[in-house]
């Protein structure tokens, strides 16, 4: 039996599921090692300018979620109409840019942006508010933010989208187990409590 699996978190933090989904990874990893990939909502060509119909459909989805979950979540942000486009590619980058500097740290750094966005209505699409939620998490702030710009950190995070596609994740949030000799098993893919997934764990092979 797998006592203490490595685990495999596929999420974005632009993913309101995933923002749902935030207590029940945080209480795993006190007794998980966790890597985050990040799973690519609607990055670059993908994105959505935030018109009447989305900002509709997601307020009832998060109203939804808040409900389910009891994560907070402020609709306001979603009244703004001044072209802001959902481009989760940004918020994806600087995850990738946390793990590269400092791995211990960025599951923890992905649920500070999920908190700016969802509860505190902070634009995670700016590079500039990405760069001040990453103060406090032992990285140098401005090589931090030169690392932003760059083609290596973009094409880390498309790399994820790409791992995340290959183990045939559709959908976020989604939890795998790395077992013996690399193997992966699938625990969850959605929502799910932390007690099922702690279940799931102790009947792994």
């Amino acid at each position: 039996m797998t006592s203490n699996p490595r685990l495999i978190y596929v999420g974005d933090p632009m993913c309101s599921w995933c923002w749902g989904f935030a207590p029940e990874i945080e209480s795993l990893a006190e007794d998980h090692h966790v890597e985050v990939v990040v799973g690519g909502l609607r990055p670059g060509p993908a994105a959505e300018p935030l018109e009447e119909r989305l900002a509709r459909f997601l307020e009832n989805h998060w109203v939804e979620i808040n409900e389910r979950t009891g994560q907070p979540f402020d609709t306001a942000f979603l009244d703004r109409r001044d072209g802001w486009v959902y481009d989760t590619e940004p918020s994806a980058i600087a995850v990738a840019v946390m793990r590269e500097m400092n791995e211990a740290r960025t599951l923890d750094y992905f649920t500070t942006i999920q908190e700016g966005f969802y509860a505190k209505g902070r634009d995670v699409t700016d590079f500039h508010e990405l760069t001040e939620l990453a103060k406090g998490f032992d990285v140098d702030t401005a090589d931090f933010r030169a690392r932003l710009d760059t083609e290596d950190a973009k094409k880390s995070a498309w790399a994820d989208f790409s791992r995340s596609r290959n183990w045939g994740i559709g959908g976020f949030p989604a939890l795998i187990a790395e077992l013996h000799d690399n193997q992966l098993a699938l625990l969850a893919r959605g929502w799910t409590k932390a007690s099922v997934i702690r279940e799931r764990i102790s009947g792994l092979p």
